[in-house]
């Protein structure tokens, strides 16, 4: 749960099981949900009250991958940035070029 500015108490946040998160209930946040990396007798338990933790973990190696393609950038550019990754992540199994056709049909540039 890396933040560059504190969350509001009313915010959910799910966490791993690393001891550093122990104090968000003591400071207020009453919706953090931690999830520990155990392994049962015979699975993985990484779904607790349905918070999945490896889904953010997908998200998170995809943006760094992507990322390292730019050798950095401009700390003004990064949420657009993440903004495109969060797009690309979520229709990754989508055609691109279908969708935006779809797109530009419905919503055509000239009337």
């Amino acid at each position: 749960m890396s933040r560059s500015r504190p969350s509001s108490p009313q915010t959910a946040s799910a966490t791993d099981g690393f001891r550093s998160y122990d104090g968000l209930v003591e400071a207020g946040f009453a919706k953090h949900h931690r999830i520990t990396k155990a392994y049962r007798k015979h699975h993985p338990v990484l779904v607790e009250n349905g918070v999945h933790i490896n889904g953010i973990e997908s998200f998170w190696s995809y943006a760094k991958r992507r990322h390292q393609k730019f050798n950095g950038m401009r700390k003004d550019s990064f949420p657009a940035f993440l903004k495109e990754t969060e797009f690309r992540f979520n229709t990754r199994n989508t055609d691109l070029y279908r969708m935006l056709l779809k797109s530009c049909r419905l919503n055509p540039l000239r009337r």
